[in-house]
């Protein structure tokens, strides 16, 4: 296994943190935060809530297919 793969690997397993550190976000925001002590306004806080959901479900998908390409198939059909 060369080097570069292996960051590959660790890159594709912190990208996995990262998508549930998104999806928390978003779902803290739109159902958990008290917007009564904050100086913005409620929609600000749905609209970045909903924006995090989205970009968690992006990085999720492309963290899923890097996590199929490095770890699961074999690093000589990659190369064909």
């Amino acid at each position: 296994m060369n080097d570069n793969r292996i960051m590959k690997q660790l890159t594709a397993i912190f990208s996995l943190f990262m998508v549930f550190f998104y999806l928390g976000v978003g779902i803290f925001l739109l159902f958990f935060f008290n917007t009564e002590q904050s100086l913005l306004g409620k929609p600000v806080f749905i609209i970045f809530g909903v924006f995090c959901i989205f970009y968690g479900l992006y990085r999720a998908y492309t963290t899923y297919i890097s996590i199929v390409r490095l770890f699961f198939r074999h690093q000589d059909e990659d190369d064909a």
